[in-house]
């Protein structure tokens, strides 16, 4: 059960820094908003660590102590902690969920560049449907089909983040365009850098991108009627509310270099509103077909490790999670070294 007073302080973290989600989550039943603000709160704690800490390498490697930290059931005195560590325990979260999170955010650590759109779509993976899967564990849902469109969700979701961030990553020098698509319209990432353009090829690379979580979007809808029906309107709005702020994108003819796609108040209910009626409009209505398309390829692994029953073989990745660890904590060391 998580305390109070580590439930207020992770209110307060999400009302401040996660204005969508926050939007989204009052419209949950509390036994599902109370544990999903306290993960939105750790998982928002991690990521701004290692997005905007100077120390990337040393963040990534402090969030692995305290996954550590929280699985053995001694969470780091620090209220995001302990509520993690009272949901591992109350809904027997698969700890290859956060460790997927944990993955991404050293992708991140590392700048590493991605080639292609399923490159793309395994870092959106990592970062979003990863928390996703673990919002259906929170909900009690554990059925790999519904787990399949939780996960789409979520690379809609940070496809969407990245359409919307284009120029602004590249003033921080980050790029999450595949590097296939610069390639092709003779793009040198350098330059961009240098110099960001709306160019018609990276409004064009936007455009994709959009259309790409648009089709997840829709396929995730499948999903949502295997959700409990007091949850349903809270995670359609979040749908919506993401896919307005593509929506907003669009409107600027998808130059996000120079405007930041934005939702306004007024927008945000009206799409609360038509969630509503979505919502409503499950309960009466067949599920779709749609629910049993098979997982993207990016995601199986998250549905396998949380779907029911499931033995899901997590060597490989683990290992591999461990390899770049390693690689990361080799960095911080020599870092160590060069400074002194």
């Amino acid at each position: 059960m998580i305390a109070p007073s580590d439930l207020e302080h992770c209110r307060a973290v999400i009302r401040t820094g996660s204005l969508s989600f926050h939007a989204a989550s009052k419209l949950l039943p509390a036994k599902v908003r109370d544990p999903a603000l306290a993960l939105y709160a750790f998982c928002r704690l991690a990521d701004d660590e290692v997005d905007e800490g100077q120390q990337k390498g040393r963040a990534v490697l402090d969030l692995q102590a305290r996954l550590d930290a929280a699985y053995a059931g001694t969470p780091r005195n620090a209220p995001e902690d302990r509520a993690f560590a009272a949901i591992i325990e109350e809904f027997d979260m698969p700890r290859a969920l956060p460790e997927a999170l944990l993955e991404g955010l050293a992708w991140d650590a590392v700048e590493r560049r991605y080639q292609s759109l399923s490159d793309v779509r395994a870092y959106s993976a990592r970062v979003a449907s990863a928390v996703g899967a673990m919002m259906c564990v929170l909900m009690r849902v554990r059925d790999a089909d519904a787990l399949a469109r939780a996960c789409d969700l979520g690379v809609a979701m940070q496809l969407t983040n990245i359409a919307r961030d284009v120029g602004e990553d590249a003033r921080a020098r980050r790029i999450y365009l595949p590097l296939n698509w610069l390639s092709e319209a003779g793009i040198s990432v350098d330059d961009f850098f240098t110099s960001p353009e709306a160019s018609a090829p990276v409004k064009r690379f936007t455009r994709r991108l959009l259309a790409e979580a648009n089709r997840l979007y829709i396929r995730s809808e499948a999903g949502i009627s295997s959700l409990p029906p007091s949850a349903r309107t809270g995670i359609f709005a979040a749908r919506y509310i993401y896919a307005g702020i593509g929506g907003a994108v669009a409107r600027n003819g998808f130059d996000s270099v120079n405007h930041r796609g934005r939702t306004s108040k007024g927008q945000k209910l009206a799409l609360v509103g038509k969630s509503a009626l979505r919502a409503g409009a499950t309960l009466c209505l067949p599920q779709s077909p749609v629910i049993f398309a098979k997982p993207l390829p990016e995601v199986q692994f998250l549905v396998d490790a949380a779907a029911q029953g499931s033995r899901p073989a997590m060597n490989t990745r683990a290992a591999a999670l461990l390899d770049l660890l390693a690689e990361i904590k080799a960095r911080e060391s020599s870092h160590e070294i060069a400074a002194q």
